[in-house]
Formats: structure tokens, sequence, C-alpha cells
């Protein structure tokens, strides 16, 4: 199949585009590389500025990329706003490959209406970005309710042939409005690319690893988890170190990661991001979102080694001081870390459930 994936998020369709390769599909890879993440795309789509010169040059720019976007058997944006244009632009954009391609799909892949409504009116999850329990949170304002990006998104949905989505959340957003059209498909990894190495069995200290992005990190529940590391640490100065880096490349992170036993990811969130796979691939213990609701959408009954937290200070330090006081219990939580990722994520096998999905609708 000729195969157009457009924008990215954290590198699921760079990494999505590998496995298709290895099948033999032709794919190409349009996208901003996820700004300072620098993923690696075929067709660079980054805006260098928003004023009047670079929005005129960049909108040219896009007009003469697409069109070439023609007479693709499938075609699949990562978000209702894959363009960094407004929104009645990436309608316009989205309606163009609509008509110039055979099938056309949406990635349900981070925030949009459908996730915000979910949110919003609290029916499904225990917590979200936007609450815990009854409790609302001021860490992120609705963007995408009552106003243009609801329309498009809602337009898109309704006339796009399928809806796949990244995370179980996700997916629970969109199941109530397009059960029969959507789907949840794990995030593709390249665990061939990734070393393991078991952690934990080391006698020195547990090296606990938090990586920050500017923009995200309440969202991310990142402030949550650097308060309550810092006091474990204090707690125990003796089995506890903590790195942290801020805003690093995509290929850089990985790479420090990897010099880490624990990673701390993904506070409000049921599943693990492409981050905590990451580090679970290289065989890092994750500290983050890892629900019981997840693991049974994957139908895996025996393997959970995440430690799943509660978004609460009171919850994450329990749970980091009980993994110190049974640290025993790292090499093989490490272990099955690897085991999870090639089960679940591997690049090649999730490359065939998008195949599989695509071609039935």
């Amino acid at each position: 199949m000729k195969i157009l994936l457009l924008g990215e998020y954290s590198s699921l369709h760079n990494t999505l585009a590998e496995g298709l390769r290895i099948l033999g599909h032709d794919v190409t890879v349009a996208s901003d590389g996820c700004k300072w993440m620098e993923n690696d795309r075929d067709i660079n789509l980054f805006r260098s500025g928003h004023d009047f010169f670079n929005s005129i040059k960049y909108l040219n720019r896009v007009h003469n990329i697409f069109r070439k976007f023609k007479g693709y058997d499938v075609v699949q944006i990562n978000s209702p706003s894959f363009l960094d244009l407004k929104i009645k632009r990436n309608l316009s954009f989205y309606r163009f490959l609509l008509k110039n391609n055979a099938k056309v799909f949406l990635g349900a892949f981070g925030t949009d209406y459908f996730w915000e409504k979910l949110c919003v009116e609290n029916k499904t999850l225990k917590y979200t970005d936007l609450f815990i329990g009854e409790k609302p949170l001021d860490i992120y304002k609705c963007e995408w309710m009552g106003n243009q990006f609801q329309d498009a998104n809602i337009e898109v949905a309704e006339t796009c042939n399928g809806i796949i989505s990244c995370l179980y959340e996700y997916y629970k957003a969109y199941e109530p409005y397009y059960k029969d059209k959507s789907a949840y498909i794990p995030l593709p990894i390249n665990t061939d690319l990734l070393s393991y190495k078991q952690k934990g069995i080391q006698e020195d200290k547990i090296k606990f690893f938090i990586g920050i992005q500017k923009l995200k990190s309440k969202l991310k529940g990142t402030d949550l988890f650097l308060e309550e590391i810092m006091k474990i640490q204090n707690a125990y100065p003796k089995e506890v170190s903590v790195n942290t880096v801020t805003s690093l490349p995509w290929k850089e992170y990985v790479k420090t990661m990897s010099e880490s036993d624990v990673l701390l990811d993904q506070l409000y969130s049921y599943t693990p991001g492409m981050n905590g796979l990451i580090g679970m691939a290289q065989g890092l213990v994750l500290v983050g979102g890892g629900e019981p609701e997840m693991y049974d959408l994957l139908k895996e009954n025996n393997n959970r080694p995440i430690i799943n937290v509660f978004p609460s200070k009171e919850d994450i330090y329990s749970k980091l001081e009980m993994l110190i006081e049974n640290k025993k219990n790292i090499p093989e939580l490490s272990s099955d870390s690897r085991r999870f990722a090639e089960l679940h994520h591997n690049y090649i096998k999730v490359a065939r459930q998008y195949i599989d999905f695509w071609n039935s609708k």
C-alpha cells in the first residue's frame, strides 16, 4: 500500500512507518518532528515563525507540498489540528486529503474535543488531566470545546474512514460515539533498536529518572513526581539518586534515560505513554499509568509490571518507598517490563494491526 502519515506524536508515526516498511509498504511521514523533539520525517513541515512573513511563507510551502498528497491508499492524520495552522485551514487541507485519496484515518493520540468532553462529563474514569474523582484540577484549560476546534473535530470524526486511539483513555473518549469505526492499537516501539539491560542487579543506589517538558510539567504530573521523589531522596540518601532532564531532543532523551533504573512518567494516565514504553523496553521500571482497565483491553492477565500510582502525593510517596524497601524485586520487574514492551508494542506487530484495521474500513 501507499501510505501517508501526517503529523507526529512522540515519534509514533515515524516508528509506525519503520514497521510498515519492513512489511513492504511505501510510506511517507510528513511532520514538524514534534518540534523540539526533532523526530525523523521524510517531509519537513516545521514552521519557523508565526509573524506575517513566516506565516505566508509556511502556508505557501504547505500548499506546494499538498499538491503531491494525492492517490494514497491510506492517509492518517495525528489530530484534527495536524498542521501548525489555524483550525479552519487544517479543516480545508483535511477536506483536500479526503477528496484526493482512497481512505483517511484520524489518530486519537492527544488532547482533542472528544477527550475534553470525556474529562468534563466525568462518567468513566477515576481521574484525568482535568479532575480526580469529583475534584476539578486547575492544571488544564479546555481549548477544544464550544468553538471551531470542536466543530472541526466532529467533522473529521464523522467523515473519516476510521479512528485509531493509542491510549485506553482516548479510546474510551471516542467509543460511545463511533464504536463501529474506532479501534485501540498500542503505541509502536522499535524494540530492535533499544538495548535491554536488566536493572537492579547492582548494589549501588537506585537511579530514578524524570524527563521534564517545560510546557507540560503540570499536565503530565511531573511537578508532583519531582516533589515526592526529592522527599524520598532526602529520606533515603544512601539508596536513591535522581536524574532530571528538560526538553531534550528525542534521541538524546532516550539515551540518557537508558542509564537509569526507574522512570517516573504520566501521572494522570491510565496507560503508559511513549516515554514510559521506551523506558520499559530498555529495562527500566515504570512508575506511572498502568490501570487494570488498560491491561484488560490488551487481554494481559499475567504480566503487569507497571507500578501504577493514583495521582496523589501520598500514593506517589508510598509506592516509591515500597519500591525502595523491596528493591530485590527490581530485576524481575525490569525483565517483565521488557517482555511487556516486546509482546504488546513491537513496532512490526503494531504495524500489522494498523494494516488490518485500515483494510477493514
